[in-house]
């Protein structure tokens, strides 16, 4: 992964718990339900743009649909970073300064905005764990057998 070609594009650096992730699961799908959007090595460029120019969100935030958050490049704004398959979407907010200190902000299908004071490895932990809820996923989130879509799987 070309770290410093994907965020000169973004204009931040990331959090370092999900570059770490990002180079040990090039996909990351829990339980067929919470994707994670990992960037592919060659392909930074067109992960930095999308996670910049978010449309979905600046959609939300023209229309005052986002609560107190604003979308990134704006200071304190958000980045995407992973989705559900029921239209939940998690992102992290860009303050304080230093990326490992950025919380995690989910946008539930129901349209309510939670933030949650950990980064987004904890999260996916705690969540997967079931020590983190989550208002409004579904209860059978992950299931009793949870399935994860990583290294070694095949898409097609």
């Amino acid at each position: 992964m070309d770290w410093a070609a994907l965020e000169a594009g973004l204009g931040t650096s990331l959090p370092s718990d999900f570059r770490s992730l990002a180079e040990a699961y090039p996909t990351l799908v829990i339980d067929d339900f919470l994707m994670v959007s990992l960037p592919t090595p060659g392909a930074e460029a067109p992960w930095a743009s999308a996670s910049r120019d978010d449309e979905i969100l600046q959609d939300l935030y023209e229309m005052g649909d986002t609560g107190d958050y604003v979308p990134y490049p704006q200071p304190g704004g958000l980045i995407s970073w992973a989705s559900s398959n029921s239209g939940d979407t998690f992102y992290w907010k860009t303050s304080p300064a230093d990326p490992d200190a950025w919380p995690v902000v989910v946008r539930t299908d129901n349209a309510d905005w939670i933030e949650f004071p950990v980064g987004a490895v904890e999260f996916l932990a705690g969540v997967y764990g079931r020590t983190i809820d989550v208002p409004g996923m579904p209860r059978n989130f992950p299931s009793d057998d949870p399935k994860v879509l990583g290294l070694s799987d095949r898409i097609d």
